[in-house]
């Protein structure tokens, strides 16, 4: 009787603690499996879970071929900004047997869109203001020539960029850098010094052209014959501290009349060109819808 008693509670015993589990609803998990197979085939330990390998970012998730293509790109990246510093570099810097020998190439590689100055470090920065103005001989419909009045293009730059939070580069420096090019390369005598002269007036002329036409100075049936330029130069105020004293009076440079036939020329032959380039189309359009 005591024996049959025993036998019956241990196994209702495990039955209990099997249901225990199921009614607790606790899931065997996948490492505790792999450690009780383990344990059943002689293991000593519990068999470690298996890591996924880590994903690739940024230029090792590309493919091998990709990867060639990125590394040559910042390859050619990295040369071309260390040419450039170079050659803004031998620009800024003294004469030396660089610059004497290539500095043709420099230059053409700075000017103009890379061009360095030491104005901002200048012990005696400008105190002036310099305006700039044209007018312009016309040749009326009627065979006559007038003159008109002064147009002052430094203040129609200023109020175009007056109140502008992000001013275009041609409103703030075209006029301001073209006439410092025809000062730096004209003598007192207002005659071109070499070749950068001559292009510095043609610069000048084309500039006048424009801005003439924006503001209808020839007016219906006009042409403009020739142009004139004057700056202004008035001195800025020094502060009342510094006991600095200068003239308020302003100077006035007032250059000869240039012809602008040249330029004319050229626009008249370039709308001459498309002319008779779109009268080739027609023709050819007509002559096959013809056949």
């Amino acid at each position: 009787m005591i024996s049959r008693t025993a036998g019956t509670s241990g196994t209702s015993g495990v039955a209990g603690t099997g249901g225990a589990a199921g009614t607790d609803g606790v899931a065997e998990t996948p490492e505790d499996e792999a450690g009780a197979v383990g344990a059943g085939c002689g293991e000593t330990g519990a068999v470690p879970s298996v890591r996924r390998p880590e994903a690739r970012t940024g230029v090792a998730a590309l493919s091998p071929c990709y990867q060639i293509g990125a590394v040559v790109a910042l390859a050619v990246v990295a040369v071309a900004v260390c040419a450039h510093l170079g050659l803004v570099f031998l620009h800024v810097a003294p004469s030396n047997t660089l610059t004497k020998q290539h500095g043709a190439a420099v230059d053409e590689w700075v000017f103009p869109e890379f061009e360095q100055n030491w104005k901002l470090f200048a012990p005696n920065p400008l105190q002036q203001n310099v305006s700039v103005q044209v007018r312009a001989e016309i040749g009326t419909a009627d065979g006559g020539i007038r003159t008109t009045g002064w147009y002052d293009l430094s203040a129609e730059d200023g109020r175009a960029i007056d109140g502008n939070p992000l001013p275009s580069h041609t409103q703030q420096n075209e006029l301001r850098r073209a006439w410092d090019f025809f000062v730096a390369t004209h003598d007192s005598e207002d005659r071109p010094v070499g070749l950068r002269g001559s292009l510095s007036e043609t610069y000048l002329r084309r500039i006048a052209l424009l801005r003439l036409d924006r503001n209808d100075a020839a007016g219906p049936g006009g042409v403009v014959e020739r142009v004139q330029y004057r700056s202004r130069t008035t001195n800025v105020k020094p502060p009342s501290w510094s006991g600095e004293k200068v003239s308020a009076r302003p100077v006035v440079r007032e250059l000869p009349w240039w012809s602008v036939s040249p330029e004319t020329e050229d626009t008249a032959d370039t709308a001459a060109g498309r002319a008779g380039s779109a009268g080739k189309a027609g023709s050819t359009g007509k002559e096959g819808g013809a056949a």
